[in-house]
Protein backbone atom coordinates (compact mmCIF):
# COMPACT_ATOMS: atom_id res chain seq x y z
CA UNK A 1 0.00 0.00 0.00
CA UNK A 2 2.97 1.90 -0.02
CA UNK A 3 3.36 5.00 3.04
CA UNK A 4 0.71 5.07 5.48
CA UNK A 5 -1.82 7.92 5.34
CA UNK A 6 -2.27 10.08 8.11
CA UNK A 7 -5.26 7.87 9.45
CA UNK A 8 -7.29 10.99 11.81
CA UNK A 9 -7.53 13.94 9.11
CA UNK A 10 -10.77 11.46 8.15
CA UNK A 11 -13.15 9.37 9.68
CA UNK A 12 -12.88 5.86 9.51
CA UNK A 13 -15.58 4.63 7.05
CA UNK A 14 -18.92 3.86 8.91
CA UNK A 15 -18.36 0.18 9.56
CA UNK A 16 -15.23 0.47 11.80
CA UNK A 17 -17.55 2.30 14.43
CA UNK A 18 -19.08 -0.93 15.56
CA UNK A 19 -16.01 -2.69 14.71
CA UNK A 20 -14.40 -0.13 17.02
CA UNK A 21 -16.77 -0.84 20.35
CA UNK A 22 -16.67 -4.67 20.35
CA UNK A 23 -13.12 -4.23 20.11
CA UNK A 24 -11.50 -6.63 17.94
CA UNK A 25 -8.09 -5.80 16.22
CA UNK A 26 -9.06 -8.32 13.38
CA UNK A 27 -12.29 -6.81 12.42
CA UNK A 28 -10.84 -3.51 12.49
CA UNK A 29 -8.00 -4.18 10.30
CA UNK A 30 -10.25 -5.79 7.94
CA UNK A 31 -12.68 -2.85 7.94
CA UNK A 32 -9.58 -0.33 6.66
CA UNK A 33 -8.25 -2.55 4.31
CA UNK A 34 -11.04 -3.45 2.68
CA UNK A 35 -13.70 -0.37 2.69
CA UNK A 36 -14.07 1.01 -0.30
CA UNK A 37 -13.67 4.30 1.07
CA UNK A 38 -9.97 3.05 2.16
CA UNK A 39 -9.29 2.04 -0.85
CA UNK A 40 -10.04 5.53 -2.14
CA UNK A 41 -8.47 7.67 0.22
CA UNK A 42 -5.62 9.08 -2.28
CA UNK A 43 -8.41 10.42 -4.17
CA UNK A 44 -10.60 11.86 -1.53
CA UNK A 45 -7.40 13.32 0.12
CA UNK A 46 -6.34 15.34 -2.77
CA UNK A 47 -9.86 16.59 -3.26
CA UNK A 48 -11.03 17.52 0.33
CA UNK A 49 -7.97 18.45 2.78
CA UNK A 50 -10.57 18.19 5.47
CA UNK A 51 -11.19 14.15 4.48
CA UNK A 52 -14.13 11.89 5.06
CA UNK A 53 -16.71 12.70 7.49
CA UNK A 54 -19.61 11.03 8.64
CA UNK A 55 -23.11 11.91 7.91
CA UNK A 56 -24.19 10.54 11.74
CA UNK A 57 -24.17 13.21 14.21
CA UNK A 58 -23.10 10.74 17.03
CA UNK A 59 -19.96 9.74 14.90
CA UNK A 60 -18.72 13.64 14.03
CA UNK A 61 -18.53 13.82 17.84
CA UNK A 62 -16.16 10.88 18.48
CA UNK A 63 -13.36 8.91 17.12
CA UNK A 64 -12.53 5.44 16.86
CA UNK A 65 -9.64 5.82 18.39
CA UNK A 66 -11.56 7.73 21.46
CA UNK A 67 -14.28 4.67 21.57
CA UNK A 68 -11.47 2.29 21.61
CA UNK A 69 -9.70 3.71 24.92
CA UNK A 70 -13.19 4.41 26.44
CA UNK A 71 -14.11 1.10 26.30
CA UNK A 72 -10.04 -0.36 27.53
CA UNK A 73 -9.20 -2.12 24.32
CA UNK A 74 -5.85 -1.91 24.25
CA UNK A 75 -5.59 -4.24 20.76
CA UNK A 76 -7.38 -1.75 19.06
CA UNK A 77 -5.71 1.25 20.33
CA UNK A 78 -2.52 -0.06 19.40
CA UNK A 79 -3.68 -0.48 15.96
CA UNK A 80 -5.45 2.70 15.07
CA UNK A 81 -2.06 4.50 16.81
CA UNK A 82 -0.22 1.99 14.39
CA UNK A 83 -2.25 3.41 11.03
CA UNK A 84 -1.16 6.78 13.21
CA UNK A 85 -4.23 7.77 14.79
CA UNK A 86 -4.04 11.13 16.23
CA UNK A 87 -3.94 10.76 20.00
CA UNK A 88 -4.89 14.45 20.74
CA UNK A 89 -7.91 14.87 18.58
CA UNK A 90 -10.93 15.81 20.60
CA UNK A 91 -13.93 16.22 18.30
CA UNK A 92 -16.28 15.54 20.81
CA UNK A 93 -14.36 17.54 23.37
CA UNK A 94 -12.49 14.92 25.18
CA UNK A 95 -9.20 13.15 23.78
CA UNK A 96 -9.00 9.58 23.86
CA UNK A 97 -6.42 10.11 26.60
CA UNK A 98 -9.18 11.38 28.85
CA UNK A 99 -11.43 8.47 27.89
CA UNK A 100 -8.52 6.25 28.66
CA UNK A 101 -8.03 8.06 32.22
CA UNK A 102 -11.54 8.38 32.93
CA UNK A 103 -12.14 4.59 32.55
CA UNK A 104 -9.21 3.69 34.43
CA UNK A 105 -7.46 1.64 31.34
CA UNK A 106 -4.10 1.69 32.46
CA UNK A 107 -2.29 -0.16 29.24
CA UNK A 108 -4.71 2.22 26.99
CA UNK A 109 -2.92 5.36 28.89
CA UNK A 110 0.29 4.27 28.55
CA UNK A 111 0.21 2.96 25.07
CA UNK A 112 -1.29 6.48 24.27
CA UNK A 113 1.54 8.51 26.34
CA UNK A 114 4.29 6.41 24.38
CA UNK A 115 2.29 7.59 21.05
CA UNK A 116 2.87 11.63 22.42
CA UNK A 117 -0.54 12.17 23.68
CA UNK A 118 -0.50 15.35 25.36
CA UNK A 119 -1.00 14.58 28.99
CA UNK A 120 -2.17 18.31 29.68
CA UNK A 121 -4.48 18.71 27.12
CA UNK A 122 -7.86 20.42 28.41
CA UNK A 123 -10.87 19.23 27.52
CA UNK A 124 -13.85 20.89 26.16
CA UNK A 125 -14.97 21.12 29.75
CA UNK A 126 -11.60 22.56 30.53
CA UNK A 127 -10.25 19.49 32.15
CA UNK A 128 -7.13 17.94 32.45
CA UNK A 129 -6.23 13.74 31.88
CA UNK A 130 -5.33 14.02 36.09
CA UNK A 131 -8.92 15.89 36.55
CA UNK A 132 -10.55 12.53 36.00
CA UNK A 133 -8.97 10.65 37.61
CA UNK A 134 -11.69 10.28 40.17
CA UNK A 135 -11.40 6.33 41.59
CA UNK A 136 -8.80 4.04 43.15
CA UNK A 137 -9.04 2.44 39.81
CA UNK A 138 -7.41 5.17 37.92
CA UNK A 139 -3.91 5.15 40.39
CA UNK A 140 -2.53 3.53 37.55
CA UNK A 141 -3.57 6.08 34.93
CA UNK A 142 -2.70 9.19 37.01
CA UNK A 143 0.99 7.71 38.03
CA UNK A 144 2.01 7.23 34.06
CA UNK A 145 0.18 10.96 33.59
CA UNK A 146 2.47 12.73 35.87
CA UNK A 147 5.52 10.19 34.86
CA UNK A 148 4.76 11.47 31.33
CA UNK A 149 4.77 15.51 32.28
CA UNK A 150 0.94 16.21 33.76
CA UNK A 151 1.10 19.25 35.49
CA UNK A 152 0.19 18.50 39.08
CA UNK A 153 -0.93 21.49 40.02
CA UNK A 154 -3.00 22.20 36.56
CA UNK A 155 -6.27 24.04 37.52
CA UNK A 156 -9.82 23.46 35.43
CA UNK A 157 -10.77 26.23 33.63
CA UNK A 158 -13.86 26.80 35.03
CA UNK A 159 -13.70 26.00 38.70
CA UNK A 160 -9.77 26.32 38.87
CA UNK A 161 -9.94 22.73 41.00
CA UNK A 162 -6.30 21.49 40.70
CA UNK A 163 -5.65 17.31 40.68
CA UNK A 164 -5.18 17.52 44.44
CA UNK A 165 -8.50 19.03 44.64
CA UNK A 166 -10.24 16.31 43.13
CA UNK A 167 -8.21 13.39 44.93
CA UNK A 168 -9.32 15.56 48.12
CA UNK A 169 -12.83 15.87 46.43
CA UNK A 170 -13.21 11.29 46.50
CA UNK A 171 -11.09 10.61 49.63
CA UNK A 172 -8.42 9.17 47.37
CA UNK A 173 -5.44 9.36 49.50
CA UNK A 174 -2.36 7.50 47.04
CA UNK A 175 -3.51 10.07 44.66
CA UNK A 176 -3.18 12.97 46.79
CA UNK A 177 0.24 11.12 48.15
CA UNK A 178 1.13 10.61 44.12
CA UNK A 179 0.52 14.69 43.23
CA UNK A 180 2.08 15.98 46.79
CA UNK A 181 5.05 13.98 45.73
CA UNK A 182 5.56 15.33 42.49
CA UNK A 183 4.97 19.33 43.86
CA UNK A 184 1.43 19.77 44.28
CA UNK A 185 0.81 23.01 45.98
CA UNK A 186 -0.92 21.87 49.39
CA UNK A 187 -2.65 25.34 49.54
CA UNK A 188 -4.01 25.81 46.82
CA UNK A 189 -7.61 27.32 46.61
CA UNK A 190 -10.09 26.55 43.97
CA UNK A 191 -12.67 29.56 42.61
CA UNK A 192 -14.12 29.05 45.82
CA UNK A 193 -11.28 29.76 47.58
CA UNK A 194 -11.40 26.34 48.81
CA UNK A 195 -7.94 24.39 49.59
CA UNK A 196 -7.60 20.60 49.24
CA UNK A 197 -8.21 20.69 53.10
CA UNK A 198 -11.32 22.61 53.16
CA UNK A 199 -12.87 20.22 50.39
CA UNK A 200 -11.92 16.97 52.43
CA UNK A 201 -13.98 18.30 55.25
CA UNK A 202 -16.76 19.23 53.22
CA UNK A 203 -16.74 16.28 51.22
CA UNK A 204 -16.84 13.70 54.19
CA UNK A 205 -20.56 13.32 54.88
CA UNK A 206 -21.18 9.68 55.12
CA UNK A 207 -19.84 7.62 57.67
CA UNK A 208 -18.55 4.99 55.82
CA UNK A 209 -15.80 7.09 53.86
CA UNK A 210 -15.05 9.12 57.18
CA UNK A 211 -11.94 7.12 56.86
CA UNK A 212 -10.61 7.60 54.02
CA UNK A 213 -11.43 11.38 54.52
CA UNK A 214 -9.25 11.44 57.69
CA UNK A 215 -5.98 9.89 56.04
CA UNK A 216 -6.73 12.64 53.00
CA UNK A 217 -6.98 15.28 55.77
CA UNK A 218 -3.13 14.02 57.64
CA UNK A 219 -1.45 13.88 54.77
CA UNK A 220 -2.66 16.91 53.67
CA UNK A 221 -1.56 18.95 57.42
CA UNK A 222 1.63 16.60 56.78
CA UNK A 223 2.36 18.46 53.72
CA UNK A 224 1.69 21.56 55.38
CA UNK A 225 -1.47 22.54 54.77
CA UNK A 226 -3.57 25.22 56.72
CA UNK A 227 -5.76 24.11 59.03
CA UNK A 228 -7.47 27.69 59.34
CA UNK A 229 -7.87 28.41 55.63
CA UNK A 230 -11.06 29.72 54.77
CA UNK A 231 -13.46 30.28 51.74
CA UNK A 232 -14.96 32.60 50.15
CA UNK A 233 -17.84 32.61 52.85
CA UNK A 234 -14.93 32.70 55.54
CA UNK A 235 -15.57 28.78 56.03
CA UNK A 236 -12.79 26.73 57.69
CA UNK A 237 -11.95 23.26 57.54
CA UNK A 238 -13.48 22.89 61.32
CA UNK A 239 -16.99 24.50 59.96
CA UNK A 240 -17.56 21.83 56.98
CA UNK A 241 -16.64 18.92 59.47
CA UNK A 242 -18.80 20.36 62.24
CA UNK A 243 -21.54 20.59 59.68
CA UNK A 244 -21.15 17.35 58.38
CA UNK A 245 -21.10 15.60 62.27
CA UNK A 246 -17.29 14.00 61.11
CA UNK A 247 -16.29 13.81 64.74
CA UNK A 248 -13.14 12.11 64.01
CA UNK A 249 -12.13 15.07 61.44
CA UNK A 250 -13.08 17.76 64.33
CA UNK A 251 -10.95 16.28 66.81
CA UNK A 252 -8.13 16.09 64.24
CA UNK A 253 -8.47 19.70 63.52
CA UNK A 254 -8.49 20.34 67.08
CA UNK A 255 -5.26 18.75 67.49
CA UNK A 256 -3.41 20.13 64.92
CA UNK A 257 -4.62 24.16 66.53
CA UNK A 258 -7.88 24.77 64.40
CA UNK A 259 -9.95 27.73 65.83
CA UNK A 260 -12.59 26.57 67.90
CA UNK A 261 -13.99 29.85 67.68
CA UNK A 262 -13.38 31.03 64.26
CA UNK A 263 -16.84 33.20 63.01
CA UNK A 264 -17.74 32.78 58.79
CA UNK A 265 -19.26 35.45 57.27
CA UNK A 266 -22.73 34.98 58.67
CA UNK A 267 -21.18 34.61 61.85
CA UNK A 268 -21.12 31.39 62.96
CA UNK A 269 -19.06 29.67 64.67
CA UNK A 270 -18.68 25.39 64.44
CA UNK A 271 -20.80 24.98 67.16
CA UNK A 272 -23.59 26.65 65.14
CA UNK A 273 -22.71 24.70 62.47
CA UNK A 274 -23.11 21.54 64.22
CA UNK A 275 -26.19 22.38 65.46
CA UNK A 276 -27.40 23.39 62.87
CA UNK A 277 -27.73 19.61 61.10
CA UNK A 278 -27.38 17.22 64.04
CA UNK A 279 -31.26 16.79 63.74
CA UNK A 280 -30.43 15.28 60.06
CA UNK A 281 -26.96 13.58 61.44
CA UNK A 282 -28.11 11.65 64.18
CA UNK A 283 -26.52 8.22 62.58
CA UNK A 284 -23.38 10.25 63.12
CA UNK A 285 -23.51 10.28 66.49
CA UNK A 286 -23.63 14.51 66.38
CA UNK A 287 -23.02 14.77 70.29
CA UNK A 288 -19.67 13.38 70.18
CA UNK A 289 -19.14 17.01 68.13
CA UNK A 290 -20.66 19.08 70.83
CA UNK A 291 -18.80 17.28 73.71
CA UNK A 292 -15.51 17.48 71.71
CA UNK A 293 -15.96 21.16 71.16
CA UNK A 294 -16.92 22.66 74.27
CA UNK A 295 -14.16 20.49 75.94
CA UNK A 296 -11.38 22.12 73.45
CA UNK A 297 -13.11 25.94 74.83
CA UNK A 298 -15.44 26.83 72.14
CA UNK A 299 -17.52 29.38 73.47
CA UNK A 300 -21.12 28.38 74.55
CA UNK A 301 -24.42 29.35 72.78
CA UNK A 302 -26.20 32.70 74.09
CA UNK A 303 -28.74 31.33 76.62
CA UNK A 304 -31.62 33.09 75.56
CA UNK A 305 -30.73 31.49 72.05
CA UNK A 306 -32.00 28.14 74.08
CA UNK A 307 -35.18 28.09 72.70
CA UNK A 308 -33.92 28.08 69.31
CA UNK A 309 -31.69 25.18 70.06
CA UNK A 310 -34.39 23.21 71.17
CA UNK A 311 -36.62 24.12 67.89
CA UNK A 312 -33.70 22.52 65.66
CA UNK A 313 -32.03 19.65 68.30
CA UNK A 314 -35.27 18.34 70.20
CA UNK A 315 -34.89 15.01 68.68
CA UNK A 316 -31.37 14.92 70.12
CA UNK A 317 -32.10 15.29 73.61
CA UNK A 318 -27.88 14.00 74.02
CA UNK A 319 -26.88 17.75 72.75
CA UNK A 320 -29.54 19.62 74.76
CA UNK A 321 -28.36 17.79 78.04
CA UNK A 322 -24.56 19.04 76.98
CA UNK A 323 -25.24 22.28 76.68
CA UNK A 324 -27.41 23.13 79.63
CA UNK A 325 -24.96 21.43 81.78
CA UNK A 326 -21.87 23.45 80.05
CA UNK A 327 -23.45 26.34 82.09
CA UNK A 328 -23.70 26.71 86.05
CA UNK A 329 -27.31 27.70 86.20
CA UNK A 330 -29.44 28.50 82.99
CA UNK A 331 -33.11 30.19 83.59
CA UNK A 332 -35.76 28.00 81.81
CA UNK A 333 -38.54 29.37 80.27
CA UNK A 334 -42.15 27.59 80.19
CA UNK A 335 -42.73 29.08 76.42
CA UNK A 336 -39.40 26.28 75.97
CA UNK A 337 -42.03 23.70 75.97
CA UNK A 338 -43.52 24.84 73.05
CA UNK A 339 -40.68 24.38 70.92
CA UNK A 340 -40.39 20.62 71.25
CA UNK A 341 -43.15 18.81 69.06
CA UNK A 342 -45.68 16.30 71.48
CA UNK A 343 -44.21 13.30 69.29
CA UNK A 344 -40.35 13.51 70.49
CA UNK A 345 -41.61 15.10 73.88
CA UNK A 346 -43.10 11.59 75.05
CA UNK A 347 -40.22 9.85 72.88
CA UNK A 348 -37.67 11.35 75.36
CA UNK A 349 -40.15 11.66 78.21
CA UNK A 350 -37.55 10.70 81.37
CA UNK A 351 -35.06 13.55 79.82
CA UNK A 352 -37.67 16.37 79.05
CA UNK A 353 -39.48 15.90 82.31
CA UNK A 354 -36.18 16.21 84.31
CA UNK A 355 -34.53 19.16 82.00
CA UNK A 356 -38.60 21.49 82.90
CA UNK A 357 -38.50 20.01 86.66
CA UNK A 358 -35.19 22.28 87.23
CA UNK A 359 -37.25 25.80 86.25
CA UNK A 360 -37.38 26.82 89.39
CA UNK A 361 -34.83 24.81 91.47
CA UNK A 362 -30.88 25.57 91.34
CA UNK A 363 -28.39 23.09 90.50
CA UNK A 364 -27.22 20.61 92.99
CA UNK A 365 -23.35 21.23 94.22
CA UNK A 366 -22.27 18.32 91.94
CA UNK A 367 -22.77 20.43 89.36
CA UNK A 368 -21.57 23.70 90.80
CA UNK A 369 -18.35 22.13 91.56
CA UNK A 370 -18.39 20.26 87.92
CA UNK A 371 -18.36 23.62 86.50
CA UNK A 372 -15.93 25.24 88.44
CA UNK A 373 -13.47 22.81 87.58
CA UNK A 374 -14.02 23.61 83.78
CA UNK A 375 -14.27 27.14 84.00
CA UNK A 376 -10.84 26.62 85.66
CA UNK A 377 -9.19 24.23 83.15
CA UNK A 378 -10.76 26.31 79.72
CA UNK A 379 -9.58 25.22 76.47
CA UNK A 380 -7.62 22.46 77.95
CA UNK A 381 -10.26 20.32 79.47
CA UNK A 382 -10.19 17.68 77.05
CA UNK A 383 -6.61 16.68 78.43
CA UNK A 384 -6.60 18.00 82.08
CA UNK A 385 -9.77 16.58 83.16
CA UNK A 386 -8.84 12.97 81.92
CA UNK A 387 -5.48 13.21 83.89
CA UNK A 388 -6.83 13.64 87.37
CA UNK A 389 -6.80 11.28 89.51
CA UNK A 390 -10.38 10.29 89.97
CA UNK A 391 -12.23 7.64 88.72
CA UNK A 392 -13.27 7.07 84.95
CA UNK A 393 -17.10 7.87 85.66
CA UNK A 394 -16.06 10.88 87.49
CA UNK A 395 -13.96 12.00 84.56
CA UNK A 396 -16.67 11.70 82.33
CA UNK A 397 -19.18 13.52 84.07
CA UNK A 398 -16.25 16.33 84.13
CA UNK A 399 -16.57 15.94 80.28
CA UNK A 400 -20.15 16.35 79.92
CA UNK A 401 -20.86 12.97 79.29
CA UNK A 402 -24.81 12.52 79.17
CA UNK A 403 -26.43 10.28 81.70
CA UNK A 404 -29.93 10.65 79.81
CA UNK A 405 -31.54 13.10 82.76
CA UNK A 406 -31.09 16.68 84.88
CA UNK A 407 -30.53 16.64 88.08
Amino acid sequence: MGKKPHFFRYFLPTKAYPVAELGSQESLSCALTTSPAFSRLSLSLSLCPTGLWSLEYKRELTTPLCITARNGHTACVRHLLFWRADPNMAPGGQSALHEACEGGHTDCTELLLEHRANPNLLSEEGLAPLHLCTNQNTLGCAKLLVKYGAMVDLPSEETQETPLHIAAKHGLYDHALLYLRYGASADRKNSREETALSVTCGQAKEQAAQGSYLQVCRLLVMYGADVNTTDEEEKSPLHKACKNASHSLVQFLLQNKADVNAIDYNGASPLSCSLQTAAFKQQLRPRLTVQTLLNHGSQKIWPMAFGKVLRSCASVPEIIEILFNSYSQVPISEQWREAIPEEIFQMHLPFYESFFMLSCTPRCLQHLCRCAIRKKFGSKCHYLIPSLPVPKPLQNYLLLEPEGILL
